[in-house]
């Protein structure tokens, strides 16, 4: 496991982060347990700060916390899956609503442009990177616009888990499905252009169930 050690002032918030990243690039994969005197050592920290991050991602629903089994970075289920796209569908449709109130010229050129970029071809591993970028810009761009701290704290956390299902359980992260996908993103930056509050509405929510339906069914499979 390849963790960089870490300054010993930067403490608990550090190792969070670190782990955090760890269990979304895959690093640590689900369902592995997690030792704390191992990544202490590797981290450079005493057990304390490790123990304590530890108990922050537990709380976030990253790791899980077994009585008498130990301590495992936690996976998904499609009941899992089905409830988080739920709340996401709720948190984004929201989001949606809110943004035609906000948007501006410049937060349109700025949608304009990833939508765009999400409909180049994805033939390699550094195309498919950058299409999630793309694709997870294009979503958090809307979730900022609704100008909603407390919304975009939410989001944030359940896109976490929404990443592990994607990254760690071996599925092709939608590319699959790319071309329903494009059009969908057409037509929620369509709506948000025309600023048309029922159109927006209808198409996020039409996105997030089918990548809700399609990624179930890939776990499934799976």
């Amino acid at each position: 496991m390849e963790i960089e050690k870490l300054k010993r002032e930067r403490a608990v918030d550090a190792v969070y982060k670190v782990l955090r990243q760890a269990i979304l690039n895959s690093t640590l994969k689900p369902g592995e347990r997690l030792h704390i005197d191992q990544l202490s050592e590797k981290l450079d920290v005493s057990l304390t700060p490790v123990r304590n991050a530890i108990q922050q991602l537990a709380t976030e629903g990253l790791v899980e916390v077994l009585p008498r089994s130990g301590t495992f970075v936690a996976s998904l289920s499609p009941k899992d899956v089905e409830e988080t796209f739920d709340i996401r569908c709720a948190l984004e449709c929201l989001a949606a609503e809110k943004a035609v109130e906000r948007i501006q010229a410049t937060d349109l050129k700025r949608l304009k442009a990833l939508v765009q970029s999400l409909r180049k071809p994805v033939k390699n591993e550094q195309d498919r990177l950058q299409h999630e970028r793309d694709n997870n810009d294009f979503h958090f761009s809307i979730i900022r616009l609704s100008d909603n701290q407390r919304l975009y704290e939410v989001y944030n956390s359940l896109n976490a888990h929404l990443k592990i299902a994607h990254i760690h359980m071996g599925i092709d992260s939608g590319v699959s499905r790319l071309k329903e996908e494009q059009d969908e993103h057409e037509e929620i930056f369509g709506a948000l252009e025309a600023r048309d509050v029922a159109r927006v509405t209808i198409a996020m929510r039409h996105h997030i169930t089918r990548a809700r339906d399609s990624l179930i069914a890939s776990l499934k499979e799976a």
